[in-house]
This record gives structure tokens, C-alpha cells and sequence, in this order.
């Protein structure tokens, strides 16, 4: 579909590729792409790298519906790339070259790994057209903490890479784009580098942790040890030296 383009799996590795300048806004039908990418994605696929074309990362999405059963699908669709970007089995990793605004914020969060450029901006507008950004706080205060989630939305101020990293949105700063690449090749070499059923694995303890007190999440731990450990033996690898 025109607007976002994804190469074939070269190494265990996808390229989605957002190009709809000058603020990549993402569409109802490329969420609903996106989705389909994530829930079904290619034999063989591993990583998922996440990047756009031009200054921005994302500035956020057009906004389509008018009545209340077109704003209800609308987000339904919204949701569902959350959803997804937390329960697909491919490790996804923003490559952020830009600014990113609103639902493009929420894009990055939602990836396993995040790293931008020094200069990039990241902001929640919605405060500005008078709108509560319901979708932004159902996921922003388990980053940052209720209290910076209300001022971030609250104001709407731009915060610079170097903060978003401080409250958690970003795994890594760099100073450019050449060094952007050059980190996310890297980082992409290292989750290669390990088993992909290793990080399903830790992709799924994460998600049924989050509603867990610590009681309940180390019970969860010990059914899922054993059976990660029975699934390493079937898999061959060996016990590491005592």
C-alpha cells in the first residue's frame, strides 16, 4: 500500500517503511496494514525495523470519522496496533530519524526497542484541539508515571530526545542519522544473535506481568521457568557448565 512499504525478510529481518511526508501521518488503512503485518508476519521473520522517510518520525494520524459509530471503528483500529505491537511475535525496533507527535509517540513506546536522534521532539498535541488524548493515557502513565503523564498531555510541550530517554521512552539517543543507523544495525546484529522462541517468551512474561502484583508474578515465574526450560531441552541446546 502506498505510503508504507516492507521488504521482504532479509536474515530474519523485515524493513517497514513509512513514506508520506512531510509528517507521516498514519492512516485507518495503514494501522490496519500495520496490524496484519504484525499478526501474520513472513516465515522466518525475526525483527521488525520501524522507520519513516523525510523529518519526522510521525506526526501522529488523520483523523477521519465524524459520528460516533466512525470515531468508535476509528479507534477500535488505533487500539488494535497497540495490541499488536505488544503481542507479535517479531522484536520491533523504531528507528526514529524525526520528530514524533501524538499516536506517533505512542508508535515508538510500544516497540520493543526505541532509539532516536538528538534532535528529534516528541509531544502530545491532542490538549491543543481540546481533545483528552484517551488513547495516549491508557499506556503513557505505565511509562512515565501518572504525574509526567499528565503534564506531557496537560501542556502538550515538546520534550527533547534526552528527556524522553530520561522518563523511558527511548532505549538510546544519537547524535544523527548516520549514527542512528549505524546503532540500530548493531542492536538488530545482537537480537539475532539470540534465539527468536527466547524472546517470544520474554515478550509474553512481560505482557502477563503487567497486571500482576510481585506475589502473583514470581508464582507466574515458576510455571513459566519449567516450561521454558523443558522447551530448551527439546530444542538440543545444552546445560551451561556449573
Amino acid at each position: 500500500m502506498a505510503g508504507l512499504t516492507v521488504s521482504a525478510p532479509v536474515d530474519g529481518v523485515l524493513v517497514a517503511e513509512l513514506d508520506r511526508p512531510p509528517g507521516n501521518l498514519l492512516t485507518v488503512e495503514l494501522c490496519e496494514e500495520l496490524v496484519r503485518l504484525l499478526r501474520q508476519p513472513p516465515d522466518g521473520a525475526h525483527v521488525l525495523r520501524l522507520r519513516a522517510t523525510g523529518k519526522a518520525f510521525c506526526l501522529g494520524r488523520e483523523r477521519a470519522g465524524s459520528t460516533p459509530g466512525e470515531l468508535r471503528q476509528e479507534a477500535k483500529v488505533l487500539v488494535s496496533v497497540h495490541r499488536a505491537l505488544r503481542r507479535t511475535r517479531l522484536v520491533t525496533v523504531a528507528e526514529v530519524g524525526g520528530d514524533a507527535a501524538g499516536f506517533g509517540v505512542g508508535l515508538l513506546a510500544a516497540c520493543d526497542v526505541s532509539v532516536a536522534v538528538a534532535d528529534a521532539r516528541f509531544s502530545f498535541p491532542e490538549v491543543g484541539i481540546g481533545l483528552a488524548p484517551a488513547l495516549v493515557l491508557a499506556w503513557l502513565p505505565r511509562i512515565v508515571g501518572e504525574r509526567q503523564a499528565f503534564w506531557l498531555t496537560a501542556t502538550g510541550e515538546p520534550v527533547t530526545a534526552a528527556r524522553a530517554l530520561e522518563l523511558g521512552l527511548l532505549n538510546g539517543v544519537v547524535d544523527g542519522s548516520e549514527a542512528l543507523v549505524k546503532d540500530v544495525d548493531e542492536r538488530v546484529v545482537t537480537l539475532r544473535g539470540r534465539h527468536p522462541r527466547v524472546h517470544v517468551e520474554i515478550r509474553e512474561i512481560l505482557l502477563a506481568c503487567r497486571s500482576l502484583d510481585e506475589d502473583q508474578a514470581l508464582e507466574l515465574s515458576i510455571d513459566r521457568l519449567v516450561v521454558g526450560s523443558l522447551r530448551r531441552a527439546e530444542a538440543g541446546i545444552p546445560r551451561p557448565a556449573s
